[in-house]
């Protein structure tokens, strides 16, 4: 999310110089962005058996990738490749990826015409359904009122990057998941083809939009490629 030095990289650090130190492992990282044609470049290849190796890409990935807003976002349009995002667990980067941009009672517009479940697994999916997308503190009582949840962090983790804290609304437009099992997991419900009506991916560029109505908007067509934060919350967060 915009910062290497966090407490998991330091684990992994430690693990890996405690533990793995004669190991013969080499880490590989590389970086992508778009290029000027829109088309993904590899901007950076990092190569090592140390820290450096990822403390070098991650610099390069801040400063090709990460988009510094000079102000909060209202709305927020977020397009997800139906090839790609068929899950809420990978959709939800139009979540984690934007957050920090959104501004207190803004909204983010999720379009997913693929998506069709919550977990890329049985399991994960059942654990998503039944405790939802709530707020932190609700997660973490029920990771410690809930066995199933305790023993499965990953899935408690995964709550977490998908809640917006109460702080703005979520509109999740699926392809193939109904209104019932969207209000279920604590989002709000929007029609894919109204919305899809409205905002049309084939005529909205990245970045802010006016719409014939006069609504501004910003849009990302493919969340992974990106991080966006306002530059207010992100330099009161460090």
């Amino acid at each position: 999310m915009g910062r290497a030095d966090t407490p998991v990289r330091r684990v992994l650090n430690y693990a890996s110089e405690q533990f793995c130190a004669d190991m013969p492992i080499v880490y590989v990282q590389t970086v992508l962005s778009r290029g000027d044609d829109g088309e993904l470049a590899v901007r950076g290849l990092f190569i090592g058996d140390d820290a450096e190796c990822f403390e070098r890409a991650a610099t390069l990935s801040l400063e090709v990738n990460f988009e510094m807003l000079e102000e909060p976002l209202d709305k927020v349009v977020v397009y997800l490749d139906q090839a790609e995002f068929k899950s809420t667990w990978l959709g939800n980067k139009s979540i984690y990826r934007t957050r920090m941009a959104i501004a207190d009672g803004g909204e983010l517009v999720v379009l997913a015409p693929g998506v069709r479940e919550f977990g890329e697994d049985s399991e994960i999916d059942r654990l998503i359904r039944k405790y939802g997308y709530v707020t932190t503190p609700e997660v973490l009582r029920a990771v410690e009122n809930n066995p199933e949840l305790g023993a499965n962090l990953s899935a408690a983790a995964h709550l977490i990057h998908g809640s917006s804290e109460n702080r703005f609304k979520i509109t999740y437009c699926p392809g193939h998941l109904s209104r019932e099992e969207i209000e279920g997991v604590n989002y709000c419900y929007g029609d894919l083809s109204e919305m899809e009506r409205r905002y049309d991916a084939a005529s909205l560029k990245d970045g802010f939009n006016t719409m014939p109505d006069g609504e501004r908007i910003f849009y990302v067509s493919n969340p992974a490629l990106g991080l966006w934060a306002y530059k207010g919350r992100f330099l009161n967060a460090e």
